[in-house]
């Protein structure tokens, strides 16, 4: 079953920003690990729901799909042509015999390919912002102060070491894209038949695939753990304030 956010901080889904952080501060105090009665898995709970809540895209995209929102890659926002559906056209002439064919990237890769004379290169997606809240006394904010934090976040697996494999099992050629790592969808439309070129979601572009996949993260490569920082605050440090 998936995990309820609002549910763990116990917020309803209207909840406010502010009403958000003041159920985190409550129940990660209640909860820490080094309290008597704490809970290390309700901790870690808990910064997993306020890490997603108390960031604005992030609670939209949960708001509309739910604990499967980071699959769905932020669906809706800032799609640019690669997400255009022209098969919502009507009223135009039935057009015959065009097959346009879109790189991974769409017309984006189109126009960088027309407009920058060179081959467009597949673009990395970045890592998710970590926020985490702190407090401390009036005199640690006057002196400056090193602390210990702790945050929970996806890290490369110590069984397979980011393979995806389980240790041991051999590789095999993809059964869905047959070892080339691509996949092609075909769609028909006003304009013509268009094709679209993908990565394969099976082996992620690799063309090939593990025949067992790591038991500890399930082929993903990463796992979600816990991990301790210091941080060195300075003196003088505003309330509110951020530090990257």
């Amino acid at each position: 079953m998936a995990k309820n956010f609002y549910d763990i901080l116990g917020v309803p889904k209207d909840a406010s920003d502010d009403d958000i952080k003041k159920a985190y501060r409550k129940l990660a105090h209640k909860y820490h690990p080094d309290k008597p009665g704490g809970s290390e898995e309700k901790f870690k709970e808990i910064n997993e729901a306020y890490q997603v809540l108390s960031d604005k895209a992030k609670r939209q995209q949960y708001d509309q799909f739910g604990q499967t929102f980071e699959q769905a890659g932020g669906a809706g926002a800032g799609q640019g042509f690669g997400g255009f559906d022209f098969s919502g056209f009507q009223g135009f002439g039935g057009g015959q015999g065009f097959d346009f064919e879109f790189g991974e990237g769409g017309f984006e890769d189109i126009f960088a390919n027309i407009f920058g004379g060179r081959t467009a290169s597949r673009r990395k997606a970045r890592g998710a912002d970590i926020q985490t809240d702190m407090e401390i006394s009036f005199e640690e904010m006057v002196g400056g102060v090193e602390k210990e934090i702790r945050l929970y976040k996806s890290v490369v697996c110590d069984r397979c070491h980011g393979t995806g494999g389980e240790p041991g099992a051999e590789l095999k050629t993809c059964p869905t894209c047959h070892g080339s790592g691509q996949v092609q969808t075909t769609r028909r439309s006003i304009f013509g038949t268009f094709s679209q070129v993908s990565a394969c979601p099976t082996c992620k572009g690799a063309g090939k695939i593990y025949e067992q996949k790591c038991e500890k993260c399930g082929g993903d490569g990463r796992v979600k753990e816990e991990k301790k920082i210091r941080v060195k605050i300075p003196a003088g440090i505003d309330s509110g304030q951020t530090i990257s």
